[in-house]
């Protein structure tokens, strides 16, 4: 997902979308725990859209002040 793909999601859906990645990141820590994960790349691709969906609603938060 690129920044602009984020940046055009409704607010509601990004906060939805950032409960679903947080759910999924959990679970990919949990099988790289077990070592059945096949792709770890999938665990810092997930981070990274976390991390991306944080600052455009801190961008937005921002914006408001």
């Amino acid at each position: 997902m690129s920044i602009d793909e984020i940046r055009s999601i409704s607010p509601e859906d990004r906060r939805k979308k950032l409960a679903e990645l947080r759910a999924e990141l959990a679970r990919l820590k949990a099988q790289a725990m077990r070592g059945s994960l096949e792709k770890p790349a999938l665990i810092r691709k997930t981070k990274r859209t976390i991390a991306m969906i944080l600052t455009v609603e801190r961008e937005e938060a921002r914006k408001k002040q």
